[in-house]
């Protein structure tokens, strides 16, 4: 193979940045190349980092990635620059570290999970469109840019389809930038690998990636992150629910008897670890027709049930609505595609109850 400036950067493509999925080249930490009409190949890259592991890993893997396609005692020069009042770490984290207590979230008033017992129920729907609704009622109080989504379902990250993201966050140093659209600031492992890319990882794995959610996040001043969880009470939401300092938790269910069970059982988690309930959200509660006559397709007054057997409110109730549907297909949430629909107005008083309820708590 004859080396040229292209295939050594293809090669250095292949290179992950330690701990994430993304590659250095798209991270814009490879600052030079050039080859020799020899084929001597020199390649300068500029970190910044407080681990000492991090260039000592990059070295390895780019010379590995260079000899592989022939580049023969390749220079590699790598800058690093420790960001200030950051001590280096005295080792690397175990793979299976827990999530860090009051993970690295100091600059943000309230954390909010969403959770879901089950699958299936629209939680993450509901997440991209509360969270519109939050920064459309911040901007109204003149506090714009205030609101954060962390996409928490790894295996199943939906969250920048529906919001309309895409591309991948900028890395300054070793802090991620997130993504933002409509006054929502995002952050998802959808963001981080191919749209086709499977995530086959155990619970470690997972875990190691939240903590990165919420520590090498350059979140800023929020007054509000939602936290969209994976569905179920598992490693991930107890670690979560037992390390962050969540203002409360939103349940979602839908009115079907099966989903509330398991809705109850989810709530039953925060509970235990002494999270408040903020409330409970009942989707897809019913079928409106054009003469505003409405057919309850799973049942009627689940949420309620839910509500009033966790003594919280019932936030609301999200009509089954085909805007709702289009809104998150095409990235443009129904809160912002069709602001004055049943949907949206519902979705607006569900943002403005869990507003109050902060304010109390503050």
């Amino acid at each position: 193979m004859s080396l040229d400036k292209e295939s050594v950067q293809k090669a250095l493509g292949q290179v992950r940045y330690p701990g994430y999925s993304r590659d250095i080249v798209s991270f814009g930490l490879v600052k030079g190349i050039e080859v020799t009409l020899e084929g001597k190949v020199s390649v300068g890259l500029a970190v910044t980092s407080a681990d000492p592991e991090v260039p000592k890993k990059l070295y390895a893997e780019i010379e590995a990635a260079l000899q592989a396609i022939g580049a023969k005692n390749p220079e590699i020069a790598i800058t690093v620059t420790v960001p200030k009042g950051t001590p280096p770490p005295a080792g690397a984290p175990a793979a299976n570290a827990k999530l860090p207590a009051d993970a690295g979230v100091g600059k943000v008033k309230h954390i909010i999970a969403v959770a879901s017992g089950k699958g299936g129920v629209g939680k993450s729907t509901f997440a991209v469109n509360l969270a519109c609704a939050l920064a459309r009622a911040l901007s109204d109080q003149g506090r714009p840019g205030k609101v954060g989504l962390m996409d928490c379902d790894i295996y199943g990250p939906s969250v920048p389809l529906m919001i309309g993201v895409n591309g991948r966050p900028m890395l300054d140093g070793d802090t991620l930038i997130p993504l933002e659209n409509f006054g929502v600031k995002v952050m998802s492992m959808g963001l981080l690998i191919d749209a086709d890319a499977p995530v086959v990882w155990r619970g470690p794995m997972i875990m190691k990636t939240i903590s990165q959610f919420a520590t090498n996040v350059r979140w800023g001043e929020l007054d509000v992150l939602l936290i969209d969880l994976p569905p179920g009470t598992g490693d991930a939401q107890l670690s979560i629910a037992q390390a962050m300092a969540l203002s409360g938790a939103i349940i979602v269910t839908t009115p079907q008897t099966a989903a509330v069970a398991v809705a109850l059982r989810g709530a039953a988690m925060f509970e235990k670890v002494g999270v408040p309930i903020l409330g409970v959200a009942e989707n897809m509660s019913f079928l409106e027709g054009a003469d505003g006559s409405r057919q309850y397709l799973f049942g009627q007054g689940g949420g309620l049930k839910v509500a009033t057997a966790l003594n919280t409110v019932l936030l609301g109730e999200v009509p089954l609505d085909q805007t709702i549907r289009v809104g998150g297909d095409h990235g443009i949430p129904v809160v912002i595609s069709h602001p004055d629909s049943n949907p949206a107005r519902v979705f607006r008083s569900v943002g403005l109850t869990v507003l109050q309820g902060l304010e109390k708590q503050a």
